[in-house]
């Protein structure tokens, strides 16, 4: 089981707040995930200051409104391990180059509708959404889905891929568009140290 400590040490190699959203479950690259850093709601906001998605005042807010609403604390935990379910499966049907259900785009559409429902139209250097004001149990969620919609809809869907070593996925930036690990240091590392027993396992036999 992960801890609040764990949870704050996960890499975020996804490239964007959706992909690392659905990063918080691990595993290998085909079948089912053996780890989830969400465990509760208190793993959830501590992710989500970790991410980016709320400021430290807004995560103290929302763990004290856990505190006094447990129930509805699960309630949008269960909401946002849902979401996650959805995106995780229109994100890895982008990354196969495959066709998605309907009904599983129309829940992100309405997870975005109600996203932008308790946003604001801010100005900074342009225009954008915040959540500043959202004080709900939903709100780590909110920046989250919207990410995923603007990827989908704005970003270059051939440069969504998965790891070759894990089941993370991420947006592939790099220049020739030949990433194929999650992180060098991690899925990276273990394939080169598999080659080099491999190699020195060949030359050894031949």
């Amino acid at each position: 089981m992960e801890t609040l400590a764990d949870v704050t040490r996960m890499r975020l190699v996804g490239g964007n707040l959706a992909l690392d959203f659905i990063n918080t479950r691990t595993g290998p690259p085909v079948g089912s995930p053996d780890d989830d850093a969400l465990t509760g709601y208190p793993e959830l906001v501590a992710w989500g200051a970790y991410a980016g998605a709320l400021t430290e005042p807004e995560a103290k807010a929302l763990r004290r409104l856990s505190r006094d609403d447990p129930d509805g604390a699960h309630a949008a935990l269960t909401r946002s391990l849902r979401s996650r379910d959805d995106l995780d499966e229109v994100f890895r049907a982008v990354a196969a180059n495959q066709s998605l259900s309907t009904s599983v785009l129309d829940r992100l559409r309405d997870d975005e509708a109600d996203a932008l429902g308790h946003a604001r139209l801010d100005r900074g250097s342009t225009f954008g959404w915040t959540w500043r004001d959202d004080q709900s149990l939903d709100r780590p969620l909110r920046p989250v889905v919207h990410a995923a919609v603007q990827l989908l809809t704005t970003g270059a869907l051939d440069r969504i891929k998965g790891c070759g070593g894990c089941r993370f996925l991420f947006n592939d930036e790099s220049k020739n568009r030949s990433r194929r690990w999650c992180s060098m240091d991690d899925c990276g590392t273990s394939e080169k140290i598999r080659r080099y027993v491999a190699a020195r396992r060949t030359r050894a036999t031949g």
